[in-house]
């Protein structure tokens, strides 16, 4: 996972290119973990998957929704009631057609028993894992680390048609 640059105050909207093509780009964001802020990063993210990828529109909603359900565990959960940041950052990884994602906060791992939440809880996790290849959770001490995975997504822009059903 990639730090924060020294010199980034919290907030930074930072698309660091470091090769001219799509398959060299790398999203990140680091912020305040807030509701506000899981919205923001889910608009900016989509503007970025738009601009650098060609994936149809399911996939499109598979990864927005999977990483927004990672951002609002990291916000409602990792602080527990404090302040804190998260950072996303997702790379495209051309030669193998995958988006990686990673979502990391520095708080605390607060394991919850499936059966003490009520049924309207709870489906974030069972989500990230079955809207992406592959779901990887690691709590350590120092935070929490969502990485995840998906597949069959293609470099470069198309353009976008959009039919009204």
């Amino acid at each position: 996972m990639t730090e924060r640059p020294a010199g980034y105050p919290l907030g930074i909207m930072t698309d660091q290119i470091f090769a001219t093509s799509a398959a060299d780009s790398e999203f990140v964001r680091v912020d305040n973990a807030d509701a506000l802020t899981v919205a923001r990063m889910r608009r900016e993210l989509s503007q970025w998957l738009r601009t650098h990828l060609t994936l149809d529109p399911d996939r499109l909603n598979d990864v927005l929704l999977a990483v927004n359900e990672a951002l609002t565990n990291a916000a409602e959960f990792a602080y527990r009631g404090q302040q804190g940041t998260m950072t996303l950052q997702v790379r495209y990884d051309g030669a193998r057609g995958t988006l990686l994602v990673d979502v990391s906060d520095r708080g605390t791992w607060r394991h919850v028993d499936p059966e003490s939440q009520p049924n309207t809880r709870g489906r974030g996790i069972p989500l990230m894992r079955a809207l992406s290849d592959q779901t990887t959770i690691s709590p350590m001490p120092d935070g929490t680390h969502v990485q995840m995975q998906f597949g069959d997504c293609a470099a470069g822009v198309a353009p976008q048609v959009y039919a009204q059903a």
